[in-house]
């Protein structure tokens, strides 16, 4: 789920202002992860990403956290 958006080098989204949608692969996965948490909890707002966050277990960012940490950085 996360690849349809963080994948594209240069890719833009209207939430309704438009928003550069960062690439994760390589950032560190304890960044990774208290993001996901802070989008979960409320205090990072993003609807979409709120909506993911929500529906993931600790247990599941934490892997999705680890994953993406091992994956090669783009630019």
């Amino acid at each position: 789920m996360c690849i349809g958006c963080h994948g594209i080098p240069g890719y833009k989204a209207t939430f309704p202002e438009v928003f550069q949608v960062p690439m994760i692969g390589g950032q560190p996965a304890k960044y990774i992860e208290n993001a996901l948490q802070a989008y979960k909890k409320g205090d990072r707002k993003h609807p979409s990403m709120k909506g993911i966050a929500s529906s993931l277990s600790d247990q599941d960012i934490a892997d999705v956290a680890a994953y993406y940490a091992q994956q090669a950085k783009t630019n």
